[in-house]
């Protein structure tokens, strides 16, 4: 594997990937955009890492799928990657066995809030987007598994959650689901890291707990996302890859 591309949402949870790694910068995507790239090595793997950087009007974290979908597309065309990173924090549910800090792999991609009652279409708003099979990993890391499950708000209405259930999804998140499509349009491998900052029935709001636990959850998350880029570029496992 010659070079693995990282997208995130958030500066916050980015930092610590970044300088634990000592990424370069490489400035923005593109002119039109705020997505900005940093670039550096593991074991001779060439590693970027693509935060979609701060809205243009609002000036906060550009979070959510249409962002990342851009930054996404933008990332592939100009480094061609052989294996694309959603890497970032979510939700998830004491009544699933999750807690603050956890940290999930990919299995499958899916959305919770494009609701399209039309035949077919139906299909294509939820997407079910294979996540590429890194599962044999998940012992030597300490991951755990799990359906992924995107929406565009931080907080859920009673669809959502149905939803969410009909899917078997342990984990809720804004931006995956969108980098999932693109991947595929490209065939490019795909997996997500998240890294639990609230639950989602817990006795807190979501983005009051998302803002205690941010800093515990970022720093699980760099560790996991280390510790997965060494294994992925010691091991030439690109035959293992299910896309």
């Amino acid at each position: 594997m010659n070079h693995i591309l990282i997208i995130m949402a958030m500066e916050a949870e980015a930092k610590p990937i970044i300088n634990h790694l000592d990424l370069n910068p490489l400035g923005k995507l593109d002119d039109n955009l705020q997505s900005l790239a940093f670039s550096g090595k593991i074991n001779e793997t060439r590693i970027t890492l693509v935060i979609n950087g701060k809205d243009k009007r609002f000036g906060v974290d550009s979070i959510g799928t249409v962002p990342a979908s851009i930054a996404t597309f933008s990332a592939i065309k100009r480094f061609n990657p052989d294996l694309v990173i959603s890497a970032g924090t979510c939700g998830a549910f004491k009544n699933k066995g999750s807690k603050i800090g956890d940290v999930y792999l990919s299995t499958v991609f899916k959305n919770h809030d494009r609701r399209i009652s039309i035949p077919e279409f139906d299909k294509y708003g939820i997407g079910n987007y294979q996540s590429a099979n890194f599962e044999h990993l998940i012992d030597e890391i300490g991951l755990k598994k799990a359906v992924v499950s995107s929406g565009n708000s931080l907080d859920m209405c009673d669809t959502d959650m149905d939803i969410i259930n009909e899917n078997e999804s342990v984990v809720k998140e804004m931006e995956a689901a969108g980098i999932a499509w693109v991947a595929e349009q490209f065939s490019t491998p795909f997996v997500a890291l998240k890294s639990v900052t609230d639950l989602v029935d817990g006795e807190l709001e979501a983005h009051e707990e998302f803002l205690i636990n941010l800093e515990k959850a970022s720093k699980a998350l760099k560790e996991k996302v280390i510790a997965f880029l060494e294994l992925l570029t010691k091991k030439d496992i690109k035959e293992k890859l299910l896309v």
